[in-house]
């Protein structure tokens, strides 16, 4: 087994952040379209940065890794730095690859699918806060992400 490949194993082996946040300041549930899995975010927001963030999923290996390592990536990050960078999903993507090494193509739609989630999260915190400017935001960034299921993008 290549190095790259104990990474993803570890983060399922591993998996950071785990669980519920009671009262979040925003929730997320996505389901993957392609296998019906689904991940749950749970975020505590301090001053607009990610304080503590939560996941529970029912999925496979790359699905919990994808979240594991889409956790520890974000936390601590400010929500409006990651989705006003240059192509959050893009990004988002990229970093959860760089997390877990080598993510078997026939995986492909797990990360997109724990980002989602983050972005439902996000979504929540932003209508919670009446914030329609970044829900706007958020609503493009979340057809990126349904057009890259339904082209059926097999990289990140």
């Amino acid at each position: 087994m290549s190095a790259l490949d104990q990474k993803l194993l570890d983060h399922f082996l591993n998996p950071r952040n785990t669980g519920e946040i009671d009262n979040p300041d925003g929730y997320g549930r996505a389901f993957n379209p392609v296998n019906q899995y689904f991940t749950d975010i749970f975020l505590r927001v301090k001053e607009g940065r990610i304080d503590d963030i939560k996941f529970k999923t029912f999925g496979c290996v790359v699905t919990i890794a994808a979240a594991s390592a889409l956790t520890e990536i974000v936390k601590g990050k400010s929500i409006d730095e990651i989705i006003d960078s240059k192509n959050p999903l893009q990004n988002l993507l990229e970093q959860i690859h760089g997390e877990l090494g080598v993510v078997p193509k026939k995986n492909w739609h797990c990360p997109p699918a724990a980002v989602q989630a983050l972005l439902i999260a996000f979504f929540d915190y932003y209508q919670r806060n009446k914030d329609e400017k970044r829900l706007k935001r958020l609503i493009a960034i979340q057809e990126e992400i349904r057009c890259l299921f339904e082209s059926g993008v097999r990289e990140a």
